[in-house]
């Protein structure tokens, strides 16, 4: 398939285009590079820059003729949509919109759309399947559960087939070294953890340490990167031969709490990695864990590489380098 991968030079869009090539698909990115890397670009792939507010700019690309869309462009630090809903309003909202109505006028109708499980909110049951409440506790959240409506009533009114991919938390690197740019400003764990370990950072802060979980640390189902690009290669190969939309939750089904990923850190680095509790974030639940059975019924998908020890060995094979660099 001829795939237009909007968002493909950021850390989760380089590896799904890797997915992509390596099944052999024909793959064209749209990037404005404010968070993706230019280094994350394969040469085997079209490069276009272009931002998904440029209405025009969009236009032209999708009408290269495009056999499916997966769509990857979104802030996404929940923290800092709660401050700035602005922003995220523009970008996320305004943004996807944007490519709903190109795809359409571009006569595109598969769209795969990178969703999070922060439609969801505060767990009332573990693990969370799809058919969960939907009750965002920060506004990125909002924004994705909005997105998530707006493609349901394109499929009925315009016909677009789609996958909405309820993400929990995206970790590690490709484990053949091949993906090197490292996320610009991460917010997540795991990334933050790597930068204190790599001298970039002096400490992680650990936001509250008095949940209701074995060691007082939030617990959280960490994928690595890598199984969640292989779920959207196969997610629209499955649109496209069964012309039906799927909404799925992807994660590993196991729970890790912050303390475990900091001890896994520490041993596979061998860094001391400085850390301080502080005060509770609002909106982070104690606990989040996915129920990911019908992404394994129907897509037949496993998890191979979302194990903490390869979700941090991975990262620090890439950040070790940033690493070497910065002493």
């Amino acid at each position: 398939m001829k795939v237009l991968v909007i968002g493909g030079a950021g850390y989760i869009g380089s590896h799904v285009s890797l997915a992509l090539l390596e099944k052999n698909h024909s793959v064209t990115i749209f990037d404005n590079l404010s968070s993706g890397c230019r280094e994350n670009i394969f040469p085997e792939t079209n490069f276009i820059r272009g931002d998904i507010l440029d209405y025009p700019a969009l236009l032209s690309a999708v009408k290269e003729g495009f056999d499916g869309i997966i769509h990857l462009a979104a802030f996404k630090a929940a923290g800092e949509s709660m401050l700035k809903p602005e922003k995220y309003s523009i970008n996320n909202i305004t943004g996807t919109i944007n490519i709903l109505n190109a795809s359409v006028e571009g006569g595109i109708r598969r769209i795969v759309f990178s969703s999070s499980a922060a439609v969801y909110g505060e767990p009332e049951y573990i693990p969370i399947d799809e058919k969960h409440p939907k009750n965002p506790e920060n506004y990125y959240g909002f924004t994705k559960l909005k997105i998530e409506e707006f493609l349901s009533w394109y499929e009925r009114l315009k016909g677009l087939k789609f996958a909405s991919l309820r993400y929990f938390n995206a970790a590690g690197y490709d484990v053949d070294g091949r993906i090197k740019g490292l996320e610009k400003n991460p917010a997540n764990l795991i990334p933050v953890i790597m930068e204190v370990a790599a001298g970039i950072r002096a400490k992680l802060q650990i936001f509250g340490d008095d949940y209701p979980t074995k060691d007082g640390t939030c617990i959280r189902d960490y994928i690595h990167v890598s199984d969640l690009a292989a779920a959207h290669q196969m997610a629209l190969e499955y649109i496209d031969k069964k012309n039906r939309s799927l909404t799925l939750n992807l994660g590993s089904e196991r729970g890790i709490s912050v303390l475990e990923i900091l001890d896994t850190a520490r041993r596979v680095t061998g860094k001391s990695i400085p850390s301080e509790i502080t005060t509770r974030r609002d909106g982070d639940p104690a606990k989040l864990i996915a129920s990911a059975k019908n992404a394994k019924d129907i897509l037949n998908w496993e998890t191979g590489q979302s194990d903490p020890a390869t979700l941090i060995e991975s990262s620090w094979e890439i950040y070790k380098k940033s690493f070497e660099t910065h002493h």
